[in-house]
């Protein structure tokens, strides 16, 4: 259906903020998305019947968490601040628990057996760099040669642009990576991104340089989550392991090799320490040394 006038002015409106690129584009879809259920321009709506639609997300479409709080927000933007309509209390009577469930998260061999039975060599680079960083899967795709730091020092790092948030971030590599993403990148030499997508005449196989070279954009979300699934699939690993489990692999890891906690959050891109604090509680090591700690305790006082 055509965008109604109100549409056309929100989407001009979320122009003006300082969201990145796919939020603004969801919030007009969930703006869209409304008037679409409705069938009529979402301006026009009664309190009550956004109240309703709220209803009808969580009971009938079975929204989880994240999907109405982006519901949330993009329509009290779109009533609130783009129609500055007042006096609506339905945004507060919104309520959306944050999740109690603690994140899966991989051993060591699994990771490694996970990434083994990768197939692809561009695919495994990438998830190997999510586990080796702690990046986002969105974040891993966009990787550009500039964003390599100090790699002929041992202490190399690498530049994370316009993560979540719209903020930049440093992450240290080790030598062994930069080597292998190194050694990855020789296969097609693009000359912007680590992991430019597939075009038409790049063979999985073959792969030629000259193919590789005319990729106008970078791999795909979408390309290395399927090819996690398969991998995980081939590896007997939980089914609820995502690519994101990379992330949680590698915040834990880290913590069980003694990596403080703020270094761990910064690493992540975490706005909050409270946010890195969940892995406190998915290691064994840290409760396996707080029980050795609590028998020198017991031995001191005994």
């Amino acid at each position: 259906m055509n965008d109604h006038p109100s549409i056309a002015k929100f989407t001009a409106f979320v122009q003006l903020k300082d969201f990145r690129g796919p939020t603004k584009k969801e919030y007009v879809r969930y703006v869209r998305r409304l008037g679409d259920h409705y069938r009529c321009d979402p301006a026009t709506l009664t309190e009550d019947q956004l109240r309703a639609y709220f209803l009808f997300l969580r009971q009938e479409k079975r929204f989880g968490g994240s999907a109405m709080k982006l519901a949330k927000c993009a329509l009290r933007a779109f009533f609130g601040d783009c129609l500055q309509l007042t006096g609506w209390t339905v945004f507060e009577e919104v309520r959306i628990a944050p999740p109690q469930t603690l994140p899966l998260v991989l051993s060591r061999e699994q990771v490694g057996t996970l990434l083994k039975a990768v197939q692809l060599p561009r695919y495994r680079a990438v998830l190997g760099l999510i586990y080796h960083t702690g990046l986002r899967v969105g974040e891993a795709v966009r990787i550009e040669r500039r964003d390599f730091r100090d790699t002929a020092t041992p202490h190399p790092r690498l530049h994370v642009r316009c993560g979540k948030g719209g903020k930049d971030r440093f992450v240290p590599l080790s030598p062994a990576m930069v080597q292998d993403l190194r050694d990855w990148w020789k296969t097609h030499r693009h000359p912007t991104f680590l992991f430019p997508g597939p075009t038409t005449g790049w063979r999985e196989r073959a792969q030629p340089a000259d193919a590789a070279q005319r990729a106008v954009t970078h791999l795909s979300v979408s390309a290395v989550q399927n090819t996690f699934r398969l991998a995980r699939a081939a590896s007997g690993l939980p089914a609820q392991a995502t690519v994101h489990t990379l992330r949680h692999c590698y915040a834990t890891h880290l913590l069980e090799e003694g990596v403080s906690l703020r270094l761990i959050s910064q690493y992540l891109g975490h706005a909050s320490l409270e946010t890195t604090l969940i892995y406190t509680h998915l290691t064994p090591l840290n409760e396996a040394r707080t029980r050795t700690a609590l028998d020198v305790l017991h031995r001191a006082v005994a």
